[in-house]
């Protein structure tokens, strides 16, 4: 049964989601503050949370400042943030913190147990593209330095491990399978969130953001990920 934490300070919400939740099968840890949060996920309880919902306005820390810090602690942990408002800022920069997607509150049931279902299947282990009969090595690429390893789910540069987000690194996986092949917004979006509408080009944005913070030299300047304008991104390396 996986466990979720629900941090939500209005308790009517934070009753309602929890009902919701424990009906579809979820074991569910919540929390009121960021700070009760941080707690529960320091401590034994939060060994088995899975997944966060981390709604982004919150009494005195904030759900920016939570996701940041539980980035920080983890890169595992799927984090999905609430947003009242559907403020495009409020968006950007919880995604930038490091959340995996979003919902816009007040969120439907069906629409909220999806978000989760597929944040939870993008933690789980990916898919293999080579093949047992071509070796152990058969899943492990060099591209000018940057190591992946499709089989362990391991990324290094220069010898140095990365550690990447689920999210962060099955858009790498999309991309680098295919070196030179554009993959528009829209087909990331399908294939790595999972999601059953198109068009927000904010979680891919985003996601790719922060991998270029974690592969390039210079992120402004990328070889591996680069954005073919108009279209969406290729891998390279250049």
């Amino acid at each position: 049964m996986p466990h979720v934490l629900l941090i939500e300070d209005d308790a009517s919400v934070r009753d309602g989601m929890e009902l919701v939740l424990r009906r579809h099968g979820y074991g569910v840890e919540t929390a009121a503050t960021g700070e009760q949060a941080l707690a529960l996920l320091a401590g034994e309880r939060g060994a088995r949370v899975e997944l966060a919902v981390l709604d982004l306005m919150l009494p005195g820390m904030d759900g920016f400042e939570v996701c940041r810090r539980i980035r920080a602690r983890t890169a595992t942990l799927p984090v999905i943030m609430l947003t009242a408002r559907g403020d495009d800022r409020d968006i950007v920069t919880g995604l930038e913190a490091g959340a995996d997607d979003y919902v816009v509150k007040p969120v439907t049931a069906p629409v909220l147990e999806a978000r989760i279902r597929a944040a939870l299947r993008r933690a789980e282990p990916y898919p293999r593209q080579g093949s047992d009969a071509l070796g152990p090595d058969a899943d492990r690429t060099d591209h000018a330095g940057l190591v992946i390893d499709r089989a362990g789910l391991t990324v290094t540069k220069h010898g140095a491990a990365l550690a990447l987000p689920p999210t962060e690194l099955r858009v790498l996986l999309e991309l680098s399978a295919s070196p030179g092949r554009v993959l528009t917004r829209d087909q990331l979006l399908a294939s790595v969130w999972d999601h059953t509408f198109l068009g927000d080009s904010r979680l891919v944005d985003a996601a790719v953001g922060r991998l270029r913070a974690k592969i390039e030299d210079v992120p402004a300047r990328p070889r591996y990920v680069q954005t073919v304008r108009g279209f969406g991104y290729r891998f390279g390396p250049l």
